[in-house]
């Protein structure tokens, strides 16, 4: 398939490096797929589970001690050290996040409210002598 969309590309006049840019590949790497010709997309990551990665009985510990009424008003940032301070080592911090992430908790979890979007109140002048802006600072003088 992105094989195919570079070939459209060049055969409709644009470089194939241009083309590959907009893919977000190298020419090298159209390149080497087109050697292997086994395929089309090579991006697909690794194939193998970690072998340091988290067993299902010790992700069930991690959202258990996390949601516990100790840790639950907590972000990951601060939980880990406290565990640390406790000398318990349950994961790390940016495993802790992507397990929060899997299991849709990964949101506001302090008693303070969440941080909201706010909006920017632009000034945009459609005729002359709209917006008028000045400058405080002080003018230095010439040596």
């Amino acid at each position: 398939m992105i094989l195919g969309l570079v070939d459209e590309a060049v055969a409709a006049g644009a470089r194939r490096e241009r083309a590959c840019l907009q893919l977000g590949l190298t020419e090298r790497c159209m390149q080497r797929w087109r050697n292997v010709d086994v395929g089309d997309d090579y991006r697909a990551g690794p194939t193998t589970r970690p072998a340091n990665a988290l067993t299902a009985a010790e992700r069930v510990k991690l959202l258990e001690v996390v949601n516990s009424p100790e840790f639950r008003d907590l972000p990951p940032k601060q939980v880990i050290p406290r565990l640390a301070d406790e000398g318990r080592y349950l994961a790390s911090e940016s495993t802790l996040y992507g397990v929060l992430r899997a299991e849709g908790q990964n949101t506001h979890r302090g008693r303070a409210r969440p941080r909201t979007a706010r909006s920017v109140d632009a000034h945009i002048a459609t005729a002359p002598n709209q917006v008028w802006s000045w400058d405080i600072s002080v003018p230095q003088k010439a040596a």
